[in-house]
């Protein structure tokens, strides 16, 4: 078994590769992803195109500032090189993402994308 500390570090990886194949891997096939600013996606294949999406349309770097764990929960916070910052939270079971809820500033966000 891996910690949730190793597959946010996978995550991470896979996440500034603009890898979405991979990074979909780490997810179970009845996952929830919930991204305060955007809403729910779920299902693995769903949180694989929304990556895919993003990846196309945005200029992303997860820049990983702090990575705790407690139990079968991970929690990243982090940045990218524009000053955006944000935190994730990961519940892991088998060695996968279950379910992830995530928090940023959107406005922010779009800004720094037009700039």
């Amino acid at each position: 078994m891996m910690r949730p500390k190793e597959i946010l570090l996978k995550w991470v990886e896979y996440f500034n590769l603009y890898d979405y194949e991979r990074l979909g891997e780490l997810y179970a096939e009845d996952c929830i992803n919930h991204q305060t600013p955007n809403g729910i996606v779920k299902g693995k294949e769903n949180i694989k195109n929304m990556f895919k999406n993003e990846f196309e349309q945005f200029e992303m770097v997860c820049i990983v500032e702090n990575i705790f764990e407690d139990g079968n929960v991970g929690m990243l916070e982090w940045k990218d090189p524009k000053g955006l910052r944000g935190c994730g939270f990961f519940w892991m079971e088998n060695d996968k993402i279950v379910y992830q809820r995530g928090y940023w500033d959107k406005l922010s966000f779009m800004e720094q994308q037009a700039k």
